[in-house]
């Protein structure tokens, strides 16, 4: 399964990299591509990993990945349908069940102290970097054990995630914003 990951270049979301860092047969784009190449490189690829910081209309464009606010907005969906799509942004939920995509997906996700304050969370630097490392590293083993299966990535995830929720208030909040949509299969049945 040949893999696109889209993870514009940002240092406040450098630990998403150990969610990719070991998979095999990847191409990694992080900035300087037009749309046109970016529309290409989707139509190429099975698996597409989108992440990085985002809102309900899609992952923000913040190192010129083709042009506009988004990287991935509106004009992407026609080329993500029928792909195996992971998105890992804040509100990423709202835009992938609004064009009714099938993926892994995060909502409102809880990535900087600045978000945890928002919500009234109250932590310091060392309890968001334990939530954001847990959970990358987490994701990251089981797409590598399982790459074609995001619905036992979800599972697998949530369930190990959940664990550190007991005692981590980050990973409580993000743990229930953690999903998981397949209606091709649900169609099926």
């Amino acid at each position: 399964m040949k893999t696109l990951i889209i993870h514009p270049d940002d240092r406040s979301t450098d630990f998403l990299r150990s969610i990719y860092l070991c998979l095999r047969n990847k191409t990694v784009i992080t900035k300087n591509i037009t749309r046109e190449e970016l529309h290409k490189l989707i139509q190429s690829h099975d698996q597409i990993m989108m992440m990085g910081h985002g809102a309900p209309g899609g992952l923000f464009n913040s190192s010129r990945i083709g042009d506009g606010l988004y990287t991935i907005g509106m004009e992407e969906v026609p080329h993500l349908r029928g792909k195996k799509l992971v998105a890992i942004w804040c509100n990423a939920d709202r835009f992938i069940e609004y064009h009714k995509l099938d993926a892994l997906y995060t909502g409102m996700f809880v990535s900087e102290i600045g978000e945890a304050l928002m919500f009234d969370i109250i932590v310091d630097q060392k309890t968001v970097n334990e939530s954001n490392n847990t959970f990358a590293r987490l994701l990251g083993k089981q797409l590598r054990s399982t790459p074609e299966d995001h619905s036992a990535a979800h599972k697998v995830v949530l369930e190990h995630y959940s664990q550190l929720a007991k005692t981590n208030p980050v990973a409580r909040y993000n743990s229930v914003r953690w999903y998981y949509q397949n209606k091709t299969a649900l169609e099926l049945y």
